[in-house]
């Protein structure tokens, strides 16, 4: 009995031994599945993730955005060229650059802005050419008196070879120049009477910005030159401490001179231009091929902003007009190209070159 008792202990105990040894392969064996399992379903997420971040990475990379500056209204004629001139390189580009236009002055006046783009912080602006001349004296050229015989002949050299080869004295500024836009010209207006010929300023007090040239070409005239600033200009008219001033079309409406200076003379003496520039450190990025896209935008931008420009011009005209004042069209103006004359001897030696390279 002993010995058949002994030998089921040992069959019972070599069955649970048994047992146990089945029952641990198959937890091991489940456990090592599931690990496999979310191993496998993190490696594909961790691979599904990888996949789209990369591809955000990829498309973001794709398409470079740069900033534009301008320091006039979204609705004014030099945005709305600029508006043009971003579709444009976004169109030619393929979606590859987009600009960014902030109007209104959001990036600065224009002094600022044109350091910035000499910093590189910003990267393309719409600035007038008279600024300009303290960082490239050569675009001065642009602001002698009665410079062009029209504005036919002014846009034909300004878009032209000439006017090409007259942007490319930025070079060595830090800064590209790419295309001009128009502001018009500025033309004398004041409070006493209609005036057709040079005589007529004789004695006038004509209030001009703070320019040796604008005080030259005043003082050719006849005129006593009166630097004073812009917004003291209306009060000036009218209380007599200046007889006249000089503008375009829509600054002499929109600032209510006309209220004041009823008598403006046409055409106008200067028509420095607006001229849109770029940042050397981000042109310098681009290849030759892009520059060239670039600088077609640019130029095809013209269009839409002499348009928006010409519109915004006969709106003023009209309102003036109708407002009272006597608008004065002189038709020739040999008498007054000889009395500004001595502006050309002054600064002659600076401009020759160019002036006879926009005038031919």
């Amino acid at each position: 009995m002993n010995k058949k008792l002994l030998f089921l202990v040992s069959m019972l105990l070599g069955l649970v031994l048994l047992l146990a040894a089945c029952g641990g392969d198959s937890s091991e064996e489940s456990a090592r599945d599931t690990n496999e399992d979310q191993g496998t379903e993190d490696q594909d997420g961790e691979n599904e993730g990888s996949t789209d971040g990369g591809e955000e990475t990829e498309e973001s990379a794709e398409t470079v955005t740069f900033r534009l500056a301008d320091n006039q209204p979204e609705d004014y004629p030099t945005v709305v060229g600029d508006k043009e001139f971003a579709r444009l390189v976004e169109e030619k580009t393929d979606g590859r650059y987009k600009i960014e236009v902030y109007a209104g002055g959001q990036l600065g006046d224009e002094v600022s802005v044109i350091e910035q783009i000499q910093l590189g912080s910003i990267d393309f602006a719409r600035v007038n050419a008279s600024p300009l001349t303290q960082f490239n004296d050569q675009i001065g050229v642009l602001s002698l008196p009665y410079l062009f015989e029209s504005e036919e002949q002014k846009w034909e050299k300004l878009n032209g070879d000439v006017g090409r080869e007259l942007l490319d004295t930025f070079d060595g500024s830090n800064m590209v120049g790419l295309a001009y836009y128009d502001s018009g010209e500025r033309a004398f207006y004041n409070t006493q009477y209609t005036v057709t010929s040079p005589s007529d300023l004789e004695g006038m007090k004509i209030r001009v910005q703070q320019s040796d040239l604008a005080i030259a070409v005043v003082e050719a005239l006849g005129a006593s030159a009166t630097p004073m600033a812009y917004e003291e200009v209306y009060s000036g008219l009218q209380t007599g401490v200046i007889d006249g001033a000089e503008n375009n079309f829509p600054s002499y409406y929109t600032v209510n001179h006309y209220e004041v200076a009823p008598y403006y003379t046409l055409p106008g003496y200067t028509g420095t231009p607006e001229i849109v520039i770029g940042s050397q450190q981000v042109w310098d990025q681009l290849s030759d091929e892009d520059k060239e896209l670039f600088r077609e935008a640019a130029m095809e931008s013209v269009e839409a902003q002499r348009e928006a420009w010409a519109e915004l011009t006969e709106e003023a005209r009209t309102a003036v007009e109708e407002a009272g004042s006597e608008i004065a069209e002189v038709d020739d103006l040999s008498e007054w190209r000889d009395a500004v004359q001595p502006v050309y001897d002054e600064f002659g030696e600076q401009y020759g070159e160019w002036v006879n390279k926009l005038s031919e």
